[in-house]
């Protein structure tokens, strides 16, 4: 239950600026003197102030006060007026001048100061300049502290509220009352959702240009993150705001102007229709086309003789005593002489081999090789292949983050020293990253890309490796012999017959893929929560946790990840009096969970466990363990990948989810000792066969299909797939034709 406190701020002990969070000392007349400690922003020593909140114990620092509200409120009476000038809150006013002006004005010296502040200077030392600027400063912190109120009533908290102030300036509140769609504009982390229903509430049409221009905004944002598409077609665009935003088509076609006009949007022909992209899509896409085709024209600084490139494989076969096959070969050769390349095949075609011949002769070269992944758990299992430390995407451009936006340190006029870049599950990369990556490669280094072409494209917007190799413009190495090791897998043997369009061998026993046969919901959702409890960990000594993985292609149904979250959180991690818990909406977290990130945070804080070395940023897909739930101070903390700490305020559980069964799409870059999938009826769009062949080849050790023969069948014979609107493809087409036209550029 929450207290309501009054006080004055004795002490700012510590404050984040970007954030607001503070821990400050507060003197009451009914506790006495307590920590106060939450999402304080603009906060001051000698303010008065109002808390909402409850008591909390700290492990290091006792009893403390959580805030969840509070309100500032200026003094009224001499003595306050004296303690609260006094402390240093307002530039050039101290003990001594506080006392000049509380005996010049009285009670009425802040009014004086925020309405007639040239009136200061009648004190003597007090310039007009000064008493001008003091009087800037405190309508400053008025303007703060209104932000904060504002915000507060429409539950946008307090450290919001200071990102808000940070990015949009002293003059947010007037540009918020006059367009509440700024925040959802401007605002990570605002929706515009928010915005459109403080627009609401605040009496500002429906047709508003305002609203308009941020809805199309709005819809175009979520085409990009739900649907994959850099740009919608411009038909599609206008039809769907209009009946998103309940207004006339024409309307849409005005707004759209004005937001062309404002560069916001660009609109460029792509296959033959006008295509309207957000800004930021448009240039990645452009500048992504334009640095590639500029990376291939080194490709005759690498060239060597046919006869060196052979007697430099033949000389890292027999030290690493392999036999490269032909094609294997040839992607060593391309590697070798040109400047981009894409390695792609799937398992166990010999990528790994194929690419630590490459690493191998590079480094004969003299060449430095920096390794890379999407994902943490990619980046590990590189790592582990190689031998040599892989880095997401992310750490090795050094990430960090400014006032809403990421930003990388290595870019154009801060490249990588590296000579040699291999990515590898390049389908996971999006377009953002691509062009980040990009960017970052200096002029004469190398780009070799590694991934299978055949997945599902990335859970980000665009479809990078696809588009890539259908431009036909990077050379491209398809390995595509199964190694005869690799042959006594059922799982590499199904994965390549599924990716063929035939039907898996489902009947043979005593290998690593097995289908069980059952013909309802219920059944299969049973015999998923059967497998993982008992039959999987008695038979193979797994962990039921660590070891195994469901991949689900749905969320909802009996047969979705949520049902069978739930039921398999009772069945591997059931409720005990040695585990604490939360309730946090529909979801129930309790220590021993597992559970996955769901959004990319920036600000959150890690501590890796091997080195205490700190950092920010926990990203969508990542994976970890709740370690502990602190009802009292609610908190909870995860470990991700076994090695990254982070702790989560309870207002920030939205960002975490179950994860003892997760969708195929998010499970892409990760790989499992074990994967069991229900195979059922699913929605149409999900029963196809990249779909099957992704979640198939996530299983290192073992595959357990549970369902119908014939759903297994029918999403092997649909070879449809989603379409996204890309424009990568054609702009590297094009780019490439005009520099053929103009060898000069």
């Amino acid at each position: 239950m929450e207290e309501e406190i009054s006080g004055i701020v004795e002490e700012i002990i510590y404050q984040n600026s970007e954030n607001g969070y503070t821990i400050c000392e507060i003197d009451s007349c009914d506790e006495g003197f307590f920590t106060a400690v939450g999402y304080m922003p603009f906060l001051s020593a000698g303010e008065s102030v109002h808390l909402s909140g409850s008591w909390v114990t700290h492990a290091s620092y006792g009893e403390q006060f959580k805030v969840s509200y509070y309100e500032k409120i200026l003094p009224t009476d001499e003595q306050a007026l004296l303690t609260y000038l006094s402390s240093g809150i307002i530039s050039g006013i101290r003990q001594t001048t506080a006392k000049k002006l509380i005996e010049k004005f009285g009670t009425n010296v802040l009014n004086i100061m925020l309405t007639e502040p040239k009136r200061l200077s009648e004190i003597k030392g007090i310039t007009e300049k000064k008493a001008l600027k003091i009087g800037k400063d405190f309508a400053e912190l008025q303007c703060m502290q209104s932000l904060v109120m504002f915000l507060q009533q429409y539950h946008i908290s307090p450290n919001m509220a200071a990102k808000v102030y940070k990015i949009l300036g002293s003059n947010a509140l007037d540009l918020i009352k006059e367009n509440p769609y700024v925040l959802s504009d401007r605002i990570e982390g605002i929706s515009f959702k928010t915005a459109d229903s403080i627009a609401f509430i605040r009496g500002i049409p429906k047709n508003s240009p305002y609203r308009i221009r941020s809805g199309i905004k709005y819809i175009l944002t979520n085409a990009a993150y739900a649907g994959g598409h850099t740009y919608m077609p411009k038909t599609i665009l206008v039809n769907s705001a209009a009946q998103a935003l309940s207004v006339a088509e024409t309307e849409i076609e005005n707004g759209l102007s004005s937001l062309m006009l404002n560069k916001d949007i660009f609109v460029d022909i792509i296959d033959g229709i006008e295509a309207c992209y957000l800004s930021h899509f448009y240039f990645s896409e452009l500048t992504l086309a334009r640095k590639l085709i500029d990376m291939s024209k080194y490709d005759q600084l690498f060239t060597m003789t046919i006869e060196e490139a052979s007697n430099a494989i033949k000389m890292v076969e027999e030290e690493s005593s392999i036999i490269l096959a032909p094609e294997q070969k040839d992607a060593v050769f391309c590697a070798m002489k040109s400047a981009v390349m894409i390695l792609t095949g799937g398992p166990g075609t010999g990528k790994t081999t194929t690419i630590n011949t490459i690493i191998k002769l590079m480094k004969k070269l003299s060449l430095s090789v920096a390794l890379a992944a999407p994902t943490g758990r990619a980046a590990k299992r590189m790592t582990e292949m190689t031998g040599l430390e892989a880095k997401t995407i992310h750490r090795l451009l050094k990430i960090s983050f400014g006032q809403n936006e990421q930003i990388f340190e290595h870019d154009e006029s801060n490249p990588l020293d590296a000579d040699v870049i291999i990515v590898d599950e390049m389908s996971m990369v999006d377009i953002s990253l691509m062009c980040a990556l990009i960017k970052a490669i200096k002029p004469g280094a190398r780009l070799i890309m590694s991934g299978d072409a055949d997945q599902l494209p990335s859970v980000g917007p665009g479809n990078v490796l696809r588009d890539i190799i259908n431009s036909k413009i990077v050379p491209v190495i398809r390995l595509n012999h199964i190694f005869r090791q690799a042959e006594q897998s059922l799982i590499i043997v199904n994965a390549h017959k599924i990716n063929r369009g035939e039907r898996p061998l489902l009947t043979q026993r005593n290998n690593n893929f097995f289908f069980l046969a059952r013909h309802n919901a219920n059944e299969i959702a049973e015999t998923v929560v059967d497998l993982c409890k008992h039959r999987l960990p008695k038979s193979y000594n797994l962990d039921p946790v660590s070891d195994l993985q469901v991949l689900s292609p749905m969320k909802k149904g009996c047969t979705g990840v949520i049902n069978l979250n739930v039921e398999l959180q009772k069945s591997l991690n059931p409720p005990s009096d040695a585990k604490q818990e939360y309730q946090y909406g529909s979801l129930l977290f309790r220590e021993g969970d597992k559970v996955m990130q769901t959004k990319n945070d920036y600000d959150l804080v890690w501590t890796r466990t091997s080195d205490n070395e700190s950092g920010t940023g926990i990203f969508n897909g990542d994976m970890g363990i709740i370690q502990k739930i602190d009802t009292k101070n609610k908190s909870m903390t995860v470990i991700f990948d076994n090695e990254k700490i982070v702790e989560y305020e309870f207002s920030r559980l939205d960002e975490l989810d179950l994860s003892y069964a997760i969708t195929v799409h998010k499970s892409q870059g990760n790989e499992f000792g074990v994967v069991v999938m229900p195979v059922y009826d699913f929605a149409p769009m999900l029963m196809c066969r990249n779909l099957l062949y992704t979640a198939v080849t996530r299983a290192k050790d073992i595959v357990v299909l549970v369902g119908r023969e014939t759903a297994v069948y029918h999403m092997v014979d649909n070879n449809t797939q989603r379409e996204r609107f890309t424009g990568l493809c054609e702009r590297l087409t094009k780019v490439c034709r005009i520099f053929e036209s103009n060898p000069f550029l």
